[in-house]
């Protein structure tokens, strides 16, 4: 599903290359169905995938995907679908392989689009996307000319997603691999740009992440950093008690100005907001891919600018700064 040795020998020379010395291990633990006792099941849907020939690759485009000259007989069609709902829910896309239209939880190019033109080109750049999920965004920085796109997440569905993606895209120089950021060698300073994208607000210890984000980025690359962040000024951070949004893992929501702080004070340079903007239930809801609750379950149904638990409803900011 992941070929370790592939990354090991291009990194070798390189600055991952301590990182490649360390893949094999993280990997296994990483796909070990003692991690989630449904991995074989969805092992066994990648493994059914039928053989279909691709003539398109499409990464620039809001649905990234995969055509052939012609459709797939209903045999194979019905084969498709049927491995690929085999990997559901489907949370990042949207996806189109060989004419089924994948519809994803997350309109994801939406968050593309709103970031696109403020971030650096791409072109013949080395780039980390840190919980990217199946893999949406690194095939969309990929199709914006990115020399090699490397995304971590410690989430088994997610990875084999991707590998079922792969399976009909082949393209090497973009892996998702099933790790997370504090699995990464200390002080690489090796990418040119790192996407941090609805993480932050995971993480314990936010200042921690954006110093390893910092440590992984060579001097003057470049952070794109989205996150959950409330209105208000450098003095405002939520700190949610017990959960947001029905989320129990939501530790600190700070505002753009805090946020800002935060960046400067860690010797980031030049940190500045290049979108702030609600999330709407367009843009995250149920699908037949998703079929389980998703945003407007978690508002306040008379109130819908307030979560369940009486918070502000989640809206989120693009930030973007250079490492020193």
């Amino acid at each position: 599903m992941i070929d370790i040795q592939t990354l090991k020998d291009r990194w070798a020379d390189g600055p991952l290359a301590a990182w490649g010395s360390l893949l094999e291990e993280q990997v296994a633990a990483g796909l070990s169905v003692a991690r989630h006792g449904d991995i074989p099941r969805w092992q066994n849907a990648l493994e059914s995938l039928p053989d279909i020939t691709t003539d398109e690759v499409l990464l620039d485009g809001a649905a990234v995907g995969v055509a052939a000259s012609s459709r797939p007989d209903a045999v194979t069609a019905q084969s498709l679908e049927a491995a690929l709902r085999g990997l559901c829910p489907w949370r990042k896309g949207p996806y189109a392989l060989f004419g089924l239209p994948i519809d994803t939880e997350w309109r994801s190019d939406w968050k593309w689009d709103r970031l696109n033109s403020h971030i650096e080109p791409l072109t013949d750049r080395l780039v980390l996307d840190v919980g990217c999920g199946n893999g949406y965004h690194c095939w969309r920085m990929r199709g914006a000319g990115a020399r090699e796109v490397i995304g971590i997440d410690p989430s088994p569905l997610f990875v084999i997603q991707f590998a079922a993606l792969q399976h009909y895209i082949q393209d090497p120089a973009v892996s998702v691999l099933p790790v997370g950021i504090e699995k990464l060698p200390p002080k690489l300073h090796a990418f040119d740009t790192a996407f941090s994208m609805g993480v932050l607000y995971h993480r314990r210890s936010p200042m921690e992440h954006l110093q390893t984000l910092r440590d992984s980025l060579r001097s003057g690359g470049q952070l794109v950093l989205e996150t959950l962040v409330i209105e208000g000024d450098e003095r405002q951070c939520l700190v949610p008690q017990g959960r947001y949004a029905r989320m129990g893992n939501v530790w600190f929501i700070p505002s753009s100005a805090m946020l800002i702080l935060w960046l400067a004070k860690l010797g980031w340079k030049n940190p500045r907001v290049v979108d702030e903007s609600v999330t709407t239930t367009e843009e995250q809801r149920s699908t037949d891919w998703m079929s389980f609750q998703s945003l407007k379950n978690f508002l306040d149904q008379n109130d819908p600018s307030l979560t369940l638990e009486g918070y502000p409803a989640p809206r989120r900011a693009v930030v973007i700064a250079e490492a020193p």
